[in-house]
């Protein structure tokens, strides 16, 4: 009877070792960005084929509701979300405008460990920029393609990415076995870079925070900071779409929302430590009419 207790742990651990022969071993994280929202099934199918690989494997949505055909807001998701998921996380995004023509279909390996499935039609601009270009390869359609979907052209989320993006995460294949390496480089997107000195600062605008309408640039605090902002200083703020003014107020520097009166504006550090601009209990993107994307900037000076 003293025997039993480590002749069960020692069965439990073949039976354990048993399951996981039988079955896939625990895989890394497959994240799944798309255009295409949740009212039909295209999400689903993804996520079955996904299933049907692996049925261990993890799946996670990053989001689905991005704007139809916007890369550049793809980029920022990725951007967003993927440095806070672990090295081996495989992420497939289809934010993809090109499907079926000649844009290339690669899977990214960033020098941090995570790896980025889709087209490369500058949807990897910013991870590839933050999270630096490990390795790129091209995706090798002959193996790496779901079977009976060779006639399907408009689908590659699906019948590609999907498909790869689960193989690999599972451990089916490698990274080598992706297909042919490429250059280390992928198409990146235009865009204002952050600049400034401690007279102002600039920066583009990639993301509305469109629940609440908030502005966000991609001006991050340690630039700021150059300026020596103190809490409730005014700033000048100017916002330019194609170069042309479309926005131009003075709002406080605050800590957070409730710092301001109801319905006034505010300059803050958004969760990213980046410069925003918002509407306490208001929308500040739709009060003036403003948007994102790699044509949109804004500029930080001190009020007079």
């Amino acid at each position: 009877m003293k025997l039993f207790p480590a002749r069960l742990l020692a069965l439990l651990s073949c039976l354990t070792a048993a399951g996981l022969a039988a079955d896939d071993s625990p895989a890394n994280a497959l994240v799944l960005q798309t255009d295409f929202g949740t009212k039909d099934g295209a999400v689903a199918a993804m996520k079955g084929v996904a299933f049907g690989i692996a049925p261990r494997l993890r799946i996670f949505d990053l989001t689905h509701e991005n704007t139809p055909y916007n890369v550049w807001e793809a980029a920022y998701r990725l951007k967003q979300a993927a440095p806070y998921w672990p090295a081996g996380t495989v992420f497939v995004s289809v934010v993809d405008p090109g499907v079926g023509t000649a844009r290339a279909s690669v899977v990214l390996r960033t020098k941090t460990g995570q790896y980025f499935v889709g087209p490369d039609n500058g949807t990897w601009t910013l991870v590839a920029e933050d999270l630096g270009i490990g390795a790129v390869r091209r995706i090798d359609e002959t193996t790496n393609r779901r079977p009976g979907s060779e006639k399907s052209y408009t689908f590659h989320g699906r019948d590609v990415y999907v498909y790869t993006g689960a193989r690999l995460a599972s451990g089916m294949i490698s990274f080598e076995q992706v297909g042919p390496l490429l250059e280390p480089r992928v198409v990146s997107l235009p865009y204002q870079h952050a600049a400034g000195d401690a007279a102002g600062v600039t920066g583009a605008i990639p993301l509305i925070d469109f629940h609440f309408g908030n502005v966000w640039t991609n001006i991050p605090d340690g630039l700021f900071a150059g300026m020596k902002p103190e809490y409730g200083q005014k700033f000048l703020v100017v916002i330019r779409h194609e170069n042309r003014e479309v926005y131009r107020g003075t709002m406080p520097y605050v800590r957070t929302f409730g710092d301001v009166p109801e319905g006034a504006p505010l300059l803050y550090l958004n969760s990213l430590l980046n410069v925003a601009f918002a509407l306490n209990m208001g929308n500040f993107s739709q009060t003036y009419g403003l948007s994102a994307g790699g044509d949109w900037a804004a500029t930080v000076t001190r009020a007079q």
